[in-house]
């Protein structure tokens, strides 16, 4: 047994390795796996259906509501979450500094949701799949693997810190669910 193997879900390694197979980051409930060379695994727990975790990712009125860093408010521009739709939409702090994101969703239907994500002013795209699934006593798993363009925006990515935004973000819409 490693050390990885025994390693809780709140413990986070001091020093995370990003090699494939490895984990980015395990905290708060969330892991971040390097799944591959230009891969990232995902996967969360909820206190709530598959139905009502996929819900707050596709309804307009939900997804602000938990999107972004607490102190942030989420703009819409556009959110169509169905096959064929595509949103775009800015995180603006208190500043009033905006960081917009827009993608085009591939596909939409109960369970999964695979759409692309991308940072306007970056030439970097990731492909996002979502897959929302029942567990045991009203919970649910979501398991997302983010597949970037190449391995140097995959590492860009980890570096950047995004387990620390998508355990924020996900702290948020277990309020929302529980509300």
């Amino acid at each position: 047994m490693t050390d990885d193997d025994t390693r809780h879900e709140h413990d986070t390694p001091a020093e995370p390795d990003a090699r494939p197979g490895h984990d980015v980051a395990s905290q708060r409930g969330t892991t971040h796996v390097r799944s591959g060379a230009q891969t990232i695994s995902h996967r969360r727990e909820f206190d709530a259906p598959a139905s009502r975790v996929q819900r707050a990712h596709t309804d307009p009125a939900l997804f602000p509501r938990w999107m972004g860093p607490r102190g942030t408010t989420v703009r819409l521009d556009r959110f169509e979450a169905v096959t064929g739709g595509a949103f775009r939409y800015s995180v603006v702090g208190g500043d009033g500094a905006a960081w917009t994101f827009f993608g085009s969703y591939h596909e939409v239907r109960d369970g999964l949701v695979t759409h692309t994500w991308q940072y306007e002013g970056e030439t970097d795209v990731s492909l996002e799949t979502l897959r929302f699934r029942d567990l045991a006593g009203g919970r649910s798993v979501l398991e997302v693997t983010s597949a970037f363009s190449s391995e140097a925006a995959c590492e860009a990515m980890v570096a950047s810190g995004l387990d620390g935004g998508m355990d924020e973000n996900f702290a948020r819409l277990d309020e929302v669910l529980a509300g």
